[in-house]
């Protein structure tokens, strides 16, 4: 019965083949002999990601009958164990035996519902088909326990909520126009950006409330599943206070002692192991991405507060509801999910605290190659010497003279103690290829 499912799922998923997709700015590899994995938060795209895949091997020559495509959350599927998933290589067999398995470029979205799918996707690896694609939603396809399920044969391609050059995509925006009136076209897009979510599915969706009842679903969907069910916490209360918390903080260090002391001022039965425990989790489901303050001591780096950055600012204005400071916040955010989607897996990301503060300090290495500030705007005297110190500071603690300070929406190049200080909207900086 499972086998004819089979078929006939493999047959729909190649009816629709070239898949109506918007591109992205990132694409999977093709042809590279390997197990291809995408992790992420959900609802990032990841399947779309695959179905882009898909049409450049169609573009390439391969048949469409080379292509499988199997998503296991299929009701039919709902029991299938690991020792039935020789099916899928069978069913496959029985409908074009012709085509060689090795030929084949395998695509499996949401394996992970079934259990020990590891070993299974491993022995087809060394054994049949050197192209295989692996994503899903759930908690099991972190990137960690990928790389340890699969013992180190992985390419992984992480897959995040559109970036700005993304979102004028899906909104039909051009982002190569000189004309006054597509910078202003852009200038707008940013500020929509900056405030609203970059989940694929939100973007497209037109009504306010349907996003925000989206949203709410993907909060609950991370709490309840990814967090709570994968990592077996019980008290789904207190981690929603907790993540919250978290949202709140944005662009500050926090002190997940602060947070325990608070939580037990509340009466609230909770372990201060669990709240460092479950701050791992967190980022672990890609909720949030962390990092710690710039110290040439790794010591006392480690000892440091870090700061939490939220994977969309659309999700926590849903959890939170709009503050009216956050425009800066958002910014700051924006400016970090900028940098660490671009960044290399050898990079480093970490802010400046002394005397000042500068928002990031990005590493090669050992060395440090820039320092950015992320400020809504300089108008302000206060604000402007605030930031401009802060830059200079880290500066001189790290020997880096590429410092940058993103804006809402001013630009000029400074000269401040015999040293070039690049002011640009973010915008700008956004779309820019460096």
């Amino acid at each position: 019965m499972k086998k004819e499912v089979i078929k006939s799922l493999i047959a729909i998923k190649q009816s629709e083949i070239p898949f109506d997709v918007i591109e992205r700015d990132v694409k999977l590899p093709v042809n590279r002999k390997k197990i291809i994995t995408v992790p992420g938060v959900r609802r990032c795209g990841k399947s779309t990601m695959m179905e882009i895949a898909i049409n450049q091997l169609i573009q390439e020559g391969v048949p469409k009958q080379n292509i499988l495509w199997l998503g296991f959350d299929d009701e039919r599927l709902i029991n299938m164990s690991s020792d039935e998933l020789d099916d899928v290589l069978i069913a496959y067999m029985e409908m074009f035996p012709d085509i060689p398995i090795k030929d084949v470029h395998l695509f499996f979205d949401e394996i992970q519902l079934i259990k020990g799918w590891e070993y299974f996707v491993l022995r087809v690896y060394k054994s049949y088909c050197k192209n295989i694609y692996v994503c899903g939603s759930n908690a099991t396809m972190l990137s960690t326990e990928l790389s340890t399920a699969l013992r180190g044969y992985p390419l992984e391609y992480e897959t995040y909520p559109l970036s700005f050059n993304e979102f004028c995509r899906f909104k039909r925006i051009p982002v190569d126009g000189f004309l006054e009136q597509d910078r202003a076209r852009l200038k707008n897009a940013f500020e929509a950006y900056n405030q609203s979510s970059a989940f694929p599915e939100i973007v497209l969706t037109s009504s306010k409330s349907e996003q925000l009842k989206l949203l709410h679903g993907y909060f609950d969907t991370m709490i309840l599943r990814d967090l709570a069910e994968h990592y077996r916490i019980s008290n789904t209360g207190v981690v929603r206070y907790f993540v919250k918390r978290i949202m709140a903080n944005l662009t500050k260090p926090t002190s997940i002692h602060a947070i325990y002391n608070d939580i037990k001022s509340q009466g609230l039965k909770i372990s201060k192991d669990d709240l460092y425990l479950w701050a791992d989790y967190v980022c672990n489901i890609f909720m949030f991405v962390r990092i710690s303050k710039y110290d040439r001591s790794l010591v006392k780096e480690r000892k440091s507060l870090d700061k939490y950055y939220c994977i969309d600012n659309g999700l926590r204005g849903a959890v939170l509801m709009p503050q009216s400071n956050d425009n800066g916040k958002n910014l700051e955010n924006t400016v970090f999910m900028q940098l660490n989607r671009n960044r290399f897996p050898s990079d480093k990301i970490s802010y400046y605290q002394g005397n000042t503060e500068c928002d990031f300090v990005l590493q090669q290495g050992d060395q440090v190659i820039q320092l950015i500030q992320a400020t809504w705007s300089m108008t302000d005297p206060e604000t402007r010497e605030r930031e401009l110190k802060g830059l200079l500071e880290a500066s001189a603690a790290t020997g880096c003279d590429n410092l940058w300070v993103i804006t809402h929406d001013e630009e000029e190049l400074l000269m401040q103690e015999d040293k070039q200080i690049h002011v640009v909207p973010a915008w700008k900086w956004l779309l820019s290829k460096a």
